[in-house]
Order: C-alpha cells, then sequence, then structure tokens
C-alpha cells in the first residue's frame, strides 16, 4: 500500500526513475535502508561449510595444500574468516595445520580405517538397538522421508545428495538412541572418517549394496526389532570399510 501511494506521487511529480528510488529510499527507517553487515563468524561458517563439502567430495584430493589465493577467490570470503575455517576443519580432522607449510587435507590411512571403523561399527549398532525401542513415531516418519530422498539421489545418482540424506538418517538413529554419552563419542569419531564414507559410495556396486542395507535397516527399525539392526548396522559399517581398505589398497598399489 504504501509503496503503490509513492509510485502515484512520483507520476505525478514527473520524478525520473532514480529520482524516484532516493526520494522512497529517504522516507525509510534507517533499519529498512542501511546495508546489513555480514559478521566475520557468519563468513567463517559458510566457508567452513563450502569447504568441508569440498574436502569431503574430493574435489580436493588428501595431502593436497588448501592454497589461501586460490580459495579467497573461489569461496569469495577474505583470508581472516578462510583461515578460521582451516581451524574449525582441523579440529573435525578434515585438515592438518603444518608448521611452514599452511593447512593441508587430512590423509586418513589403512591403519586409521581399521581401527575407526572397528569402533565405530560398535557404535552404530548399539545405537540401533537402542533406537529400535526408544525412537518415536514422529522420529520414525522423520527417517521414512529421509529414505525417501536418498532413493531418489540414488536413481538420480546424485551423491552429495544421496550422502546428505544418508548421514541424516545415521545421526537420527544415533539421536533416537537417547544417550548422550553415545552420540556424543560417535560424532567425535564420525569427524575423523567422514570423508571417507563419501568415498565408500564411489563404487557403483558398493553404493546399489547399500541402498539395499538401508532398505532393511528402515524394515527392522519399523520392526522394532533391535537385535537385528545392531547386526545389520554393525555389517553395514564393516562393509564400508572393506570397501575403503580395498580402495587405499589399489591406490597404493598404482602409485
Amino acid at each position: 500500500m504504501l509503496s503503490s501511494l509513492y509510485v502515484a506521487l512520483a507520476l505525478q511529480q514527473g520524478l525520473t526513475q532514480v529520482n524516484f528510488l532516493y526520494t522512497f529510499m529517504s522516507t525509510l527507517p534507517p533499519t529498512m535502508n542501511t546495508p546489513i553487515p555480514i559478521d566475520r563468524a557468519t563468513l567463517a561458517h559458510v566457508a567452513t561449510a563450502r569447504l568441508r563439502d569440498m574436502i569431503i567430495e574430493g574435489r580436493i584430493a588428501p595431502g593436497a595444500r588448501l592454497n589461501e589465493r586460490v580459495l579467497t577467490e573461489e569461496l569469495q570470503v577474505s583470508r581472516t574468516p578462510l583461515r578460521e575455517a582451516f581451524k574449525i576443519l582441523a579440529g573435525e580432522g578434515l585438515v592438518e595445520l603444518l608448521p611452514q607449510r599452511g593447512a593441508v587435507v587430512a590423509v586418513v590411512d589403512a591403519a586409521t580405517v581399521q581401527a575407526t571403523y572397528e569402533l565405530m561399527a560398535d557404535l552404530e549398532g548399539l545405537a540401533g538397538e537402542l533406537a529400535a525401542v526408544r525412537i518415536l513415531p514422529e522420529e520414525l516418519a522423520e527417517i521414512r522421508a529421509l529414505q525417501f530422498d536418498m532413493l531418489a539421489s540414488h536413481a538420480r545418482r546424485d551423491l552429495p545428495g544421496y550422502f546428505r540424506a544418508n548421514m541424516q538418517i545415521h545421526n537420527k538413529i544415533n539421536a533416537a538412541a537417547r544417550n548422550p554419552v553415545l552420540t556424543e563419542t560417535y560424532l567425535r569419531l564420525n569427524q575423523r572418517i567422514y570423508s571417507t564414507r563419501y568415498r565408500s559410495n564411489l563404487s557403483n556396486e558398493r553404493w546399489d549394496q547399500a541402498i539395499a542395507e538401508h532398505t532393511e535397516i528402515l524394515r527392522l527399525l519399523e520392526a522394532r526389532d533391535g537385535p537385528g539392526l545392531r547386526a545389520l548396522l554393525t555389517q553395514h559399517l564393516l562393509n564400508k570399510r572393506a570397501t575403503i581398505l580395498a580402495s587405499l589398497e589399489a591406490q597404493q598399489a598404482a602409485a
């Protein structure tokens, strides 16, 4: 309503488009015509999220140096929030901060994969067993919806979209276990192998197998079969580990 009145006024007075805009903006309260600054914390958060995706999806290879000049241009941020992003990702285990070399993408070796997935398999299995008993109907409905999203992404061969839905399912099962110590331990360890979980689906055979496993995971969750879900989630993680170890072995043989 207010804007239409100003348009009528502009037409009566024969204002040009520029003058009309100036006249209109000058009548607005200061909070409406003053640019909203983006604080450094927000920029660091955005840079962290985008850089995390680039590392997880393999667009920056393990061991590669993170070039500040290139990344500031690509991410459209200054060096300060970018360096804060490096620190955050170093805390997540995705980046290493090395003296004289700066930041590099962390390399996950076979020994780390072997040990971490062994423990993660048990954590995910326990979470599934507890969630089967404790999950609420609305939480189960959310997982069903995510399963649909995941299947759609798989059909489109959209691996980033698939992975986002996949990890949300795992996180929601863990949250439904309602054990804060378990969740804290799971999230901390999962950071160490996050990028490897993504790369485990680069094999089409393993990706298709994972889809079949997730269909069964949902069925067992709906049936509230705790022991069955524990066994399947444990094997689900061990299957991922086998795929990743085989990939690492192939890379070493080709080097």
